[in-house]
């Protein structure tokens, strides 16, 4: 009867131990965090799961909803834009603008665009206000 060793102890777990693939434990531990915490972020912005803080915060955000309801519902009713630029009582052929310088050519079929330039210098000089003495 020969006194044995007891049995060796293992090692204590440390920050340094290696768990498997070469990898210490402190590096394992931060990998697995990054990981949890990257699928958080990613259910959070995909489900915009927000939860409001305040009594105020959740009657602001239903008075937002609730408007943003009703202007959606007033935008469906506002007639196509045809419609809106149509002037009641009007023909459709009135409807035409004349631009300045259609009127300018229907006044004067025959002169060139140099004698309308000096005409409407020669009125516009013509207008002034008679001195006052």
């Amino acid at each position: 009867l020969l006194p044995t060793l007891p049995p060796k102890k293992p090692d204590p777990v440390t920050s340094e131990t290696v768990v498997f693939w070469g990898l210490r434990l402190w590096q394992v531990i931060g990998i697995f965090s990054m990981f949890v915490l990257a699928v958080v972020i990613t259910l959070c912005c995909i489900f915009k799961c927000r939860i409001p803080r305040t009594k105020k915060e959740i009657e602001a955000r239903h008075a937002q909803r609730q408007a943003a309801k009703k202007y959606a519902n007033t935008l469906e009713t506002v007639p196509p834009l045809n419609e809106l630029t149509e002037v009641p009582g009007s023909t459709p052929d009135a409807s035409a603008v004349q631009t300045v310088s259609e009127q300018v050519q229907t006044q004067n079929p025959n002169s060139s665009p140099l004698s309308v330039a000096r005409v409407s210098e020669d009125h516009s000089s013509s207008l002034s206000l008679p001195e006052s003495g």
